[in-house]
């Protein structure tokens, strides 16, 4: 008689299937354990790729802040814009579908 024979097979896997822990168990560790190595791998990234951004030299941001010019548009500036505007009166007008034209859902306009 061999060591694995279809007949041992046969009553072992019958066995483990009654085995509650074996067939949810067994998976549900598998999967946590599985999940929390892989998940350490990609959580590592954010680490890895926020050392080159701190890398970042005083001359590079001087040289950023010179690009900048003069009247360029600010958040004080729009702010300043949206103020004067008159945002509660207003309309609600529908933008036409890719298969209509403008002229279809805005006659009046």
């Amino acid at each position: 008689m061999s060591l694995f024979s279809k007949e041992k097979i046969l009553s072992l896997w019958k066995a483990a299937s009654k085995n509650t822990f074996l067939t949810i168990g067994a998976p549900i560790f598998v999967l946590v354990l599985g999940g929390a190595v892989y998940l350490k791998q990609f959580t590592s990234l954010r680490y890895e790729y926020s050392k080159v951004t701190k890398n970042i030299k005083p001359e590079d941001i001087e040289e950023l802040n010179q690009l900048k010019k003069p009247g360029e548009v600010t958040l004080e500036s729009e702010y300043e814009k949206l103020k004067e505007m008159d945002i509660d009166n207003w309309k609600n007008i529908r933008g036409p579908r890719p298969w209509e034209t403008p002229e279809e859902t805005q006659p009046n306009r």
